[in-house]
């Protein structure tokens, strides 16, 4: 465990911070502005798209003050690893979906297959409309042919982790968000 500990504060030291906390504040208000001029009257379902989306999801949050209810799923391609490919589904919402407006709120939209078959689900479910919103767009072209409704901040194509994204199950804790050195 001291070896992991080591290591991962090695990563942290080493790491490139692209941005602060203040322009992620500056993009939650900016996003949250924009979805309450859009969903402010349609009493809609706001999903935490489990883990990575919590501090994004609860930061978001704390700006919207109309009324909202609020759920989550986990449906992760990555587990505690730095790659993935196959969707597993852990939990899904317990709220009525039909006939709803619905916003999932995740933390970053890289290549975007794992919000695109969220999204899907959602439609499939019945939900009226489905919203999406994600702090950080990784500039990439490997993306789906989709772009999330809301986004905080446009970020290069290197290995992110901070306010939600992880780094092998650490740092979503970080205020900021911060790039491993060489990545």
């Amino acid at each position: 465990m001291i070896n992991k500990i080591n290591d991962l504060k090695t990563i942290l030291d080493e790491s490139d911070c692209l941005i602060n906390a203040q322009q992620i504040d500056s993009a939650l208000d900016k996003m949250a502005k924009q979805i309450t001029t859009d969903l402010a009257d349609k009493f809609p379902l706001v999903i935490c798209v489990m883990n990575g989306g919590l501090v994004p999801t609860a930061a978001l949050l704390e700006r919207l003050s109309f009324p909202l209810e609020l759920d989550y799923v986990h449906a992760t391609r990555y587990g505690m690893e730095t790659e993935g490919t196959t969707l597993k589904w852990l939990s899904y919402p317990q709220t009525e979906i039909s006939n709803r407006d619905v916003l999932i709120v995740d933390d970053i939209f890289d290549q975007g297959h794992t919000l695109q078959a969220i999204i899907q689900w959602f439609e499939e479910q019945g939900a009226s409309n489905v919203f999406s919103a994600t702090i950080v767009n990784k500039l990439h072209d490997r993306k789906v042919d989709m772009t999330p409704d809301y986004n905080g901040l446009d970020v290069e194509d290197r290995f992110l982790f901070g306010f939600g994204m992880d780094y092998k199950g650490a740092f979503r804790n970080l205020k900021g968000i911060h790039a491993v050195k060489g990545c």
